[in-house]
């Protein structure tokens, strides 16, 4: 076991206190937190330090190729490159890992070298028993130079502390080529301004479109010499380079034990912002000052939820939930991350300089994934982040002249994903109250989206094969791929445009999306009773497999199949139940979703943590599982809510059971750990599933709330007790599934009490299952 999880069960277990039938535990969040869980199998996390949406996240690179790779780190490697500033938890995508930095003693390496022979490059072996991460700092012993090497960040620049041996050829090496993906390269430049000051930028063009990097460096310690590198001609004394392939290194004696910094402003804007990032952030040279401001950060931000374990429950069982529902929260809270410098300028879509007026403007909109999970709970408990969001979604829109569809990161559009969902984070938050943004400019740009067909120089922008949409109401799979999974989801959208059309008054655009809404019925085969791809002569795909994912232009389901997708009716629940024939047809169709076999042809890397075809490893079947509720049996609900929070999430390396995909993995679990789920952002409302925690409190911003808080707490609950018995809100009974939005809002208390077997008269009726587009029959 790695070292921080050692730390951590000594603080939690050294600061319980017995209360009643609860554990009151330590307000340090910071203890909980295990940067390491999601950085085997498929994570795609990353251990290095950040802070909550910071632009600056730092973290070791093991390898830069390969799917695995896209974070830069897997746990399964036992050497490293170096430590970069820029990383995406859970991206799908290799991008990033800009302005490496790596000490090294002995003879200078211009290139990494190999995981299979690392003596050949500047490559370092280490042990994960030498290696901590916690919320903010990163550490680890790199045992080929004997060097300690430290992190730590503000919001927009990162600190370094390498501790070296005694040593008359210690050396700190820049790598300003270094990238994860070595093909998207374009160029770099760095200049050796004084014996203690480097700068320099990175160019790249691969899943960011032309990316520009600049970062400004500071040395504790002046160099004794240095130098500058290009491929592999190494130039001691020379001051500046440029090309694919370059770096500076500067040269040392050290003593035993002597520290050196380095602390790195980052600003995609210019290498003065750069500096400006750096001189404001970390004026001085106190790393350990700047760690304890990065950990009580992380406090704050991790203590706006509160939960506290069942008594019935052993020790270990509370302790490792503690720890992966702060681990969740922390993933959750990384993105989206900050792109404006101090000052408020950035890189707009227009690739011109703007400065941000009253708002923090943000990058990495994974919206595909974010949109149904991560930015409801950011509602919740940084709802400040959500205005910042959607108010840079909408100086995009000025800029760029489209909503990000789904997708953007840096200063480019990337569309690699499907579906319209800033839709879906603009309604949502409206409709919470959460509105310190331009309304009608807002829903000018997601009419926009949903109605207005780019020109074929603006492919990456709004809605992919619109134009069959609008004409037939779906997508013919002869026409666009992924084309049963973008109809279903653009009918989604189109619900969400009603949503926020309704609440600004606009009652003929209601009618019409409203009726647009009901697409999705235009790809239900009723023969199979699936989602099941349509060409444009209007006939069924056959013959027809429904377990198939597919690649190239036989991938009709987005890193899905058509088991998987048919569920996406996220607004229209019982348009879905009408549509198999009823509550009771339609539960024995969720009943063999995850009972039958979990054999996938063609499968893809995303398609992880099977129960039957239900995929929790990939957010199409994320909501699937609360649909119990809709269908008059929640108790089925409850007791899958439980499993895939048991046997799909624990702590360790390994525990996510596929890609973090920008914090929804985790946000999925914060939220149902609670005991609920947004099925339709937009709704304003949640569905109930099995708590896991005697009490949460949910500390809200008085701003957007009229209450300070809102708590769920539970009876005679514990890792059997799985089954709500009876509910009330406020005192008065609760018997629906589900509760609004406006109760957390004004602070109400929700209590659950929760039994081994299930109450199957509980939450049962038709007018007790969650509201639906289409009325209950």
């Amino acid at each position: 076991m790695y070292k921080i999880f050692k730390i951590n069960t000594f603080l939690i277990v050294a600061s319980l206190v017995v209360t009643g039938c609860v554990k009151m535990e330590s307000k340090d969040y910071v203890a909980y937190v295990d940067p390491m869980i999601g950085t085997d199998f498929h994570g795609h996390t990353f251990p290095g330090a950040a802070l909550p949406g910071g632009l600056v996240q730092m973290s070791p690179d093991t390898g830069t190729e390969d799917w695995d790779w896209c974070s830069g780190y897997h746990y399964s490697d036992n050497s490293l490159m170096g430590f970069s500033h820029l990383h995406r938890s859970g991206m799908g995508a290799g991008d990033w890992g800009d302005v490496l930095l790596m000490p090294t003693t002995g003879e200078v390496k211009v290139n990494p070298g190999s995981k299979v022979n690392p003596d050949e490059g500047y490559r370092s072996r280490f042990s994960h028993e030498e290696e901590t991460a916690s919320a903010g700092y990163y550490s680890v012993f790199l045992k080929d130079y004997a060097v300690k090497a430290e992190l730590t960040v503000s919001p927009r620049a990162g600190f370094h502390r390498y501790t070296f041996p005694e040593s008359d050829a210690s050396h700190i090496i820049i790598d300003a080529g270094h990238g994860i993906r070595e093909r998207y390269r374009q160029g770099s430049e760095i200049e050796i301004v004084s014996d203690t000051e480097i700068v320099g930028h990175r160019a790249s063009h691969g899943f960011v479109k032309h990316k520009n990097v600049y970062f400004c460096a500071r040395f504790s310690k002046p160099f004794k010499a240095s130098g500058t590198w290009n491929e592999e001609n190494i130039k001691p004394g020379s001051k500046e380079d440029e090309g694919k392939y370059i770096g500076a290194f500067v040269d040392y004696e050290t003593t035993e034990n002597e520290t050196i910094e380095v602390k790195i402003g980052i600003s995609y804007t210019s290498v003065e912002q750069a500096r400006l990032n750096l001189d404001t952030e970390i004026p001085g040279w106190n790393f350990d000052e700047i760690k304890e401001q990065a950990s009580q950060t992380w406090n704050v931000a991790l203590g706006k939820i509160e939960v506290e374990t069942p008594d019935g429950n052993d020790e270990t069982y509370n302790q490792n939930k503690k720890t992966t529902f702060y681990t969740a929260l922390y993933h959750s809270l990384l993105f989206p991350a900050t792109f404006s410098d101090v000052d408020g300028k950035y890189v707009g879509l227009d690739g011109k300089v703007h400065t941000a007026e009253g708002f923090t403007y943000l990058s990495d909109f994974s919206l595909w994934d974010t949109h149904r999970a991560e930015m409801p709970l950011l509602t919740l408990v940084e709802p400040q982040r959500n205005v910042n969001a959607i108010r840079t979604m909408l100086a995009q829109f000025e800029q760029g002249g489209w909503l990000p569809t789904p997708q953007q990161f840096g200063n480019s559009y990337t569309n690699d994903m499907i579906g319209d969902h800033p839709v879906a984070a603009i309604a949502d938050a409206f409709q919470k109250g959460i509105a310190d943004f331009d309304a009608e400019e807002a829903y000018k740009a997601v009419r926009k989206n949903a109605m207005e067909t780019p020109p074929a120089d603006h492919r990456s922008r709004g809605r992919i094969g619109l134009d069959y949409y609008l004409k037939d109401g779906y997508l013919p799979y002869n026409k666009v791929r992924e084309s049963v999974s973008r109809t279903l989801e653009y009918a989604y959208n189109d619900w969400c445009v009603a949503q926020l059309a309704k609440a600004l008054g606009k009652e003929d655009d209601y009618k019409f999306f409203m009726q647009r809404a009901a697409n999705y019925k235009n790809v239900l085969d009723p023969e199979t009773g699936l989602a099941r791809p349509k060409d444009s002569e209007g006939k069924w795909l056959d013959p027809f497999n429904p377990t198939f994912v597919g690649h190239g232009d036989e991938r009709h389901y987005t890193e899905a199949n058509a088991w998987q997708y048919t569920w996406f009716v996220p607004h229209d629940v019982q348009g879905l139940i009408d549509f198999e024939g009823g509550r009771e047809n339609f539960e024995s169709k969720l009943d063999t979703l995850f009972t039958m076999s979990s054999e996938v042809q063609e499968t893809v890397s995303d398609v992880t943590g099977l129960i039957g075809q239900y995929a929790h490893g990939n957010e199409p079947s994320h909501h699937t599982l609360y649909l119990y509720d809709y269908a008059g049996t929640p108790w089925k609900t409850q007791e899958l809510a439980r499993k895939v929070m048991d046997e799909l999430y624990h702590t360790g390396p390994d525990g996510l059971c596929g890609n973090e995909d920008m914090g929804q993995m985790s946000a999925w679990y914060v939220l149902s750990s609670m005991g609920f789920y947004e099925v339709a952002p937009g709704q304003n409302l949640y569905a109930i599933g099995s708590p896991e925690f005697a009490k949460v409190v949910i500390h809200l911003n008085e701003k957007y709330y009229k209450a300070p808080e809102f708590t769920i707490e539970t009876i005679n609950n514990s890792k059997d007790n799985k089954y709500i018995q009876s509910a009330t809100l406020n005192g008065n009974p609760l018997n629906k599934t589900w509760f609004s939005h406006s109760e957390i809002k004004n602070g109400s208390a929700l209590v659950f009490e929760m039994g081994v077997e299930p109450n199957k008269s509980w939450g049962t009726k038709p007018e007790d299952a969650p509201p639906s587009m289409t009325k209950t029959n």
